[in-house]
């Protein structure tokens, strides 16, 4: 059970140098409605906050031959009758401790800082209304008192106080809570407390009154005084950033404001920021929607770098998670990835290395060494992964196409749990992997048959939803590599219905739209090349994928114009491969472009890659034009221009 009230140690080191501190019998000892127990010796031990704890039996203070007992998980303490109660409503009082007999040997329950603590009733005791052991004279003295301290100990002790009033129940009306909190905002109106100490009162005062407490008010004032000042360390920023998350309005122009300063001021405090800290200030920003905060999160990323040995496994998780949705990338995080995780993966949470995969996709982070590190770890320790951890490392090698040295063990162990675990895996996890496994051109075609039967497909769609485009446009693709690629596949096909007619969508999930720059440096040229427009742009196919650009030859190799396509007998799909199509810093196309091309050709295109790296080299529209000739008509006769 918790300590009836919390004295933090701050308050403690004030008592220690204090020239009389708090005695129990004034303070706490409060046994009945009609008074403090006046059989409690003055010469009692001083109040010091602890933690609540569990101690073994034995015998702490005796006075009138009662014994009074620390409480145990075995030994019923001795009960002391209250006036005016039943028999059967007695409640045990000791020095700073309080326990109901019939509840005595169940766990103590978890109170989380500053929230109303729900009194525990049963059938054979009651307590005593907590609200009794906050009565104004102590309160009052226990004010007097911390008067003669400094501010900052004085406005930690009125922190924890409200604190307790805030764990067990008060109302913020009470007298109690009325009193602590006049004195504190009295002593908030002389603006020379800490941060730390302002973050604790602004906690307790959320707690007690909501955003609109005019403490709260008062708290941020003095905080932004402070943060304009640069008075606020690396550890002060974090706590203030968590502070603001609890009562942040972007309405509001003073906290937009504090929030202004404390990016800029952050900013210059970056390379004193530990790992831990940097981990709670991106949680913070995350929670705050800062993703306008370009500049600090960039450098909140470049520091990760610098102490990503330090991380814990917690830490990692949150800072690739918060990175992730604020949608920054630092390359010198993904060096230091690639530094210090193959060591530690063996020994580290499942989850470090599926979120690790997670932000390599999201961030198009094609990593040979940890994508090789993880790949071995898969081979050796997948079954102690969960299906959605495995899904999440499959589908990054697949959608950026690597495939690892150890890709045979890696897919046998792979199919080994889908095996074993299949009916485990999500339905929507489930196509991801498989359609991952595509792009490496691994076809799963064990697997095809239960994901195109009838009742795999009523268990995608759930609950009476209409099927989702991305799971159909994947079935979709799996269906196609069954019968362009895998030509003895004789299993079950995906029904006709449930095709999707065109692969593009907004999200770019199985093709990416040409990028128009490109096509502007290389649609002259081509003209040129071909002596005249007979080209035409953005095809669609009847299997639904988009062309760039489409060009019709006759039998004999000559380019037909438009009004002749009827009469083809070679198509060329030129691909004009933008940077968006390519692995971030790298000449790797991504899985879903290099699954588009292996079906174009299966399709009867010639395919032809105009890559963006190779293109912008060209200086003078004649390199250009023999550059285009080179790649279309690479069996014809060279000629220059």
């Amino acid at each position: 059970m918790k300590s009836i009230v919390c004295i933090s140690s701050s308050v403690r080191a004030v008592c220690q140098h204090a020239s009389a501190c708090f005695l129990l019998h004034r303070s706490l000892n409060l046994c009945s409605s009609v008074g403090r127990c006046p059989h409690v010796a003055s010469t009692s031990t001083a109040i010091v906050a602890q933690p609540p704890c569990v101690t073994g039996v034995r015998r702490f203070q005796t006075t009138r031959n009662t014994a009074v007992q620390m409480v145990t998980a075995t030994s019923l303490p001795t009960p002391v009758p209250i006036p005016g109660r039943t028999e059967d409503e007695v409640t045990v009082h000791q020095s700073g401790r309080r326990a109901t007999p019939k509840t005595a040997a169940r766990a103590a329950p978890h109170l989380s800082p500053y929230t109303p603590y729900a009194k525990p009733r049963s059938s054979g005791a009651a307590l005593v209304n907590i609200q009794s052991l906050f009565e104004e004279d102590v309160i009052r003295e226990l004010c007097s008192r911390l008067a003669d301290f400094p501010s900052n100990d004085r406005a930690e002790g009125l922190a924890t106080l409200l604190g307790a009033c805030v764990e067990f129940g008060l109302e913020a009306h009470s007298p109690p809570v009325l009193r602590l909190m006049n004195e504190c905002l009295e002593l908030l109106s002389n603006r020379d407390i800490g941060v730390p100490q302002l973050c604790h009162l602004g906690k307790v005062a959320c707690a007690l009154e909501g955003r609109q407490s005019p403490m709260v008010a008062a708290v941020l004032d003095s905080i932004g005084a402070a943060v304009e000042k640069d008075a606020v360390s690396p550890s002060e920023a974090a706590t203030v950033y968590s502070l603001l998350t609890l009562f942040y309005e972007p309405a509001s122009q003073q906290q937009a404001l504090i929030l202004s300063a404390l990016h800029t001021h952050t900013q210059r405090l970056v390379h004193r920021l530990r790992a831990s800290q940097v981990s709670d200030i991106l949680q913070s920003l995350l929670k705050l929607q800062q993703r306008q905060a370009i500049t600090l999160v960039l450098r909140l990323s470049h520091r990760a770098s610098r102490v990503f040995k330090d991380f814990s496994d917690d830490e990692i998780i949150k800072v690739l998670s918060a990175l992730m949705i604020l949608g920054q990338h630092d390359e010198e995080l993904l060096a230091a990835m690639e530094k210090h995780l193959p060591e530690r993966l063996g020994k580290c949470d499942p989850e470090v290395i599926s979120t690790v995969m997670e932000y390599c996709l999201q961030m198009g982070c094609r990593s040979e060494t940890v994508f090789e590190a993880v790949a071995e770890n898969f081979v050796c320790d997948a079954e102690k992964h969960t299906t959605p951890q495995i899904a999440k490392q499959i589908v990054a090698m697949g959608r950026l196409n690597y495939l690892p040295q150890c890709s045979s063990q890696m897919f046998k162990k792979l199919e080994s749990i889908l095996s074993t675990r299949f009916s485990q895996f999500q339905p929507r996890s489930l196509i991801d992997v498989l359609h991952a496994c595509i792009h490496l051109e691994r076809f799963p075609l064990n697997y095809m048959s239960k994901v195109f039967s009838p009742y795999f497909l009523q268990r995608l769609q759930a609950h009476g939803e209409p099927f989702n485009k991305n799971a159909l446009g994947q079935l979709t693709q799996l269906h196609l590599s069954t019968v362009l690629e895998c030509t003895r596949y004789w299993g079950p096909r995906l029904p006709f219905y449930l095709h999707v007619k065109k692969f593009s969508s907004a999200d770019q999930a199985f093709e990416t739209p040409m990028e128009y720059l490109l096509y502007k440096q290389v649609k002259g040229p081509l003209a040129q090349l071909l002596g005249g427009r007979f080209y035409s742009t953005r095809i669609f196919t009847q299997n639904g994928y988009t062309i760039d650009v489409e060009i019709c030859l006759d039998e004999n190799g000559f380019v037909l114009p438009l009004s002749q396509w009827d009469h083809t007998y070679k198509r060329i799909a030129l691909c004009l491969d933008g940077q968006n199509r390519f692995c971030s810093n790298t000449k790797y196309l991504l899985g879903k472009e290099v699954t588009k091309r292996r079906h174009l050709d299966r399709m009867g295109y010639e395919v032809v890659q105009i890559p963006y790296f190779e293109f912008e080299k060209l200086r003078t529209q004649g390199e250009k034009i023999q550059y285009l000739h080179n790649k279309i008509f690479p069996t014809i006769s060279k000629f220059s221009y």
